[in-house]
């Protein structure tokens, strides 16, 4: 039949293995984010107001061994880059009065006295990739990324122009410690079993 011919729609994986056509990708409009503790009233006004967000990125530093006529490189402490998340302000003041109230909770600006510690202010941030479910049909959570000790390191309240026709943001610049990735059973903080090798270099030792 001629739509057998979709399955060669990709990239041929070997030779004498057949194609199976492409994979469906995860959709970038498909998103919702939670922010679990943020402000002081629970609420989820701010999901209904998210833009856009950026996903982590983890870095590792990088540590170099000297030895003889060369180098070796070797993975460092990891640390986690700041996201950026952008909200839709609304006339009924709700990002405004959730995002005032997370900043009094880290300092108070009208008392110039700041949080005891970070447990009184961090919180834990929710972003979850779905398959397009809505309405009557729940939406299917494809991949999750939980982001631990959040607190917001910057606000940015935008600018306001006559020349647009756009909705007024706020861009928040969060920091955490840690992130849990989850897509199904795979992710980061996932069990992976751990390779124990003989040599830095990843170079298995072998028999005559």
């Amino acid at each position: 039949m001629a739509i057998t011919s979709l399955n060669n729609y990709s990239v041929k994986a070997a030779s004498g293995v057949p194609n199976q056509g492409l994979l469906m990708p995860k959709l970038k409009y498909r998103f919702r984010v939670v922010l679990l503790g943020f402000g002081v009233e629970a609420s989820t006004e701010l999901t209904k107001q998210v833009q856009d967000v950026t996903r982590p990125t983890v870095n590792f530093e990088e540590m170099t061994i000297d030895v003889y006529n060369s180098k070796v490189k070797l993975a460092g402490k990891y640390s986690w880059e700041n996201i950026t998340l952008t909200l839709r302000d609304d006339a009924s003041q709700n990002v405004t009065k959730l995002v005032g109230q997370q900043i009094q909770k880290q300092f108070d600006f009208m008392e110039q006295a700041s949080a005891r510690s970070g447990i009184d202010y961090k919180f834990t941030t929710r972003i979850e990739i779905l398959d397009g479910g809505n309405g009557s049909i729940d939406p299917i959570v494809l991949e999750t990324f939980e982001l631990y000790g959040c607190y917001v390191q910057a606000a940015n309240y935008g600018e306001l122009a006559y020349g647009t026709n756009e909705p007024a943001t706020v861009a928040l610049t969060i920091v955490y410690d840690n992130a849990i990735h989850t897509a199904g059973t795979v992710g980061i903080g996932t069990t992976v079993g751990r390779t124990l090798g003989e040599l830095t270099t990843g170079q298995g030792t072998t028999t005559a």
